[in-house]
């Protein structure tokens, strides 16, 4: 028995990072699975984004686990692509309990300097996104009479963050509108909450030159070390360099399953100690 049977869960960001995990673990408990990711690169992005083979390869390990997995080419800031991810859910696994708007990029500058696309292309995806996929979600929730929406922010939802100006706003914009979700669906039984991860073993942070240009200016060419040296200085107090995706992926099983009924309106941070440098 896990503690997910029968339940289905709807992930974007599916192909690779945080998104994967998270539906692996979800299986593994015994969920049925439905996702979608864009599989192509964005010009304000400065790294590669999944592509078709990274899709495919989440639906294979999914199978894998015995549950069903319907992966879809699919971007989130169109809202009638996820109005129809949530109805094939509904049509094609018999019902939607799990929603976890998990889709997310980073284009950075300054923001004197941020151009209208990286301004747009992040905000669009990392909180229109978000709204597009849980609005749609909800609507067989609400019929239902249950449901878990689980949002992944950052911990650049806590602060600000310089050149992240655009991720930052969007972030921030992430846990008002689970806050929101909370009080208008909880005479539905339907729970809201976000997660803000730090630092994350993921393509999108681990490997990937432009970010780490970012995080170490003063060298022409930063290495992976480097770079963990200052996130451990600078940012983790645990020792620790990075948060892996299947730690952030323990916490989404929680808030799906039933343990985490009475947990609603919430953000919860995993951050490797990041979180005692704030203030209450």
């Amino acid at each position: 028995m896990g503690l997910l049977d029968g339940q289905v869960a709807l992930i974007t960001g599916l192909a690779r990072g945080q998104g994967r995990t998270h539906a692996l673990a979800l299986a593994r408990e015994g969920a049925d699975i439905i996702g979608c990711d864009l599989v192509a690169d964005m010009p304000a992005v400065p790294y590669a984004l999944a592509g078709s083979d990274d899709l495919e390869e989440t639906r294979r390990l999914v199978e894998e686990t015995g549950r069903r997995c319907v992966a879809v080419h699919a971007d989130t800031r169109d809202a009638d692509a996820m109005i129809d991810l949530a109805g094939r859910a509904v049509d094609e696994l018999g019902r939607l309990a799990i929603v976890i708007p998990n889709a997310g990029i980073w284009a950075a500058a300054p923001l004197a300097e941020m151009t209208d696309e990286q301004w747009a292309t992040v905000v669009d995806t990392n909180l229109t996104g978000v709204f597009n996929t849980v609005r749609a979600a909800v609507r067989p929730m609400i019929d239902q009479g249950s449901g878990r929406v689980i949002a992944t922010a950052s911990t650049a939802a806590r602060a600000g963050m310089a050149n992240f100006g655009n991720y930052v706003a969007a972030k921030w914009g992430v846990i008002g509108l689970v806050k929101t979700f909370a009080l208008e669906l909880a005479p539905h039984n339907i729970t809201a909450n976000a997660i803000c991860p730090s630092a994350v073993r993921t393509d999108m942070m681990f490997e990937n030159e432009a970010l780490y240009r970012i995080f170490r200016p003063d060298l022409d060419t930063p290495t992976t070390a480097d770079v963990e040296e200052t996130i451990m200085a600078a940012r983790h107090k645990l020792p620790t360099p990075w948060v892996e995706a299947q730690d952030i992926s323990e916490v989404v099983v929680f808030l799906a399953s039933e343990k985490a009924r009475y947990i609603t309106g919430t953000a919860i941070d995993v951050t490797a100690g990041l979180s005692a440098t704030w203030g209450a």
